[in-house]
């Protein structure tokens, strides 16, 4: 068996893991659902990689799945600790040197996000709108429980800092895309993790939020992938 390790994205609530969690240790598995310090100036990245080593303690046979901005923190671990295998998860592909601020306009994800919502019949420039960036296919009871809960907080901090690696860590690594992903929309996930990891992304149906709206396939693809 094998312990789970679950990084958030932005806002680091492991409550986003709250559907797959259960899945997996109902496979035997062991989970660490880490709650990242995101509403704290003080914590960049190596500040959160602190906190999910602290948080993995003595624990062996590593699998890490980052979502999104979890993408940043979660490759910093590996060069600390031995980790099986690095899923990224809709996630951003940080590039040695360049800031997660930067990551925006260096990849253009404002360009992807802006076509998708054309396409979709709204207005390019529009305001965000989480219910459809977000929320649009999760069921309505999450839906109204993560809207109840207010508005996600995230420092800034973290974004400030370049990415201090200077290699991608010797791991195995994924890249499990959401295919109806209208933040990180797929085409251009493709392209990104082609350039920046040099392999094709794995492709599984859900918006960006995958784990609350499709957490048994989700755990499936993952134990796929720990069985490969």
């Amino acid at each position: 068996m094998a312990t789970y390790v679950l990084i958030p994205g932005a806002g680091g609530h492991a409550s986003y893991w709250r559907f797959v969690e259960p899945e997996l240790r109902a496979r035997g598995h062991d989970v660490v659902a880490v709650e990242l310090p995101a509403g704290d100036d003080s914590a960049g990245f190596d500040e959160y990689a602190d906190v999910i080593v602290q948080a993995i303690g003595d624990r062996t046979d590593l699998i890490m799945v980052a979502q999104s901005l979890g993408g940043f923190s979660a490759p910093l671990v590996c060069a600390r600790l031995k980790v099986d295998l690095l899923v990224l998860l809709a996630a951003m592909t940080p590039k040695p040197g360049e800031s997660a601020g930067e990551w925006w306009s260096a990849t253009g994800q404002g360009e992807a996000e802006a076509a998708v919502k054309q396409a979709l019949g709204h207005a390019a420039d529009g305001p965000f709108d989480p219910v459809f960036s977000f929320l649009h296919d999760i069921p309505l009871d999450v839906a109204t429980e993560m809207m109840a809960e207010g508005e996600i907080v995230q420092s800034g901090t973290p974004l400030g800092k370049p990415w201090p690696l200077t290699d991608w860590p010797d791991v195995p690594t994924k890249f499990l895309l959401a295919r109806d992903d209208r933040f990180f929309p797929a085409e251009f996930q493709r392209r990104i993790v082609k350039q920046r990891l040099g392999f094709q992304p794995d492709e599984m149906p859900g918006g960006h939020l995958v784990a609350l709206a499709r957490p048994l396939e989700l755990m499936e693809r993952l134990e796929a992938y720990r069985l490969r």
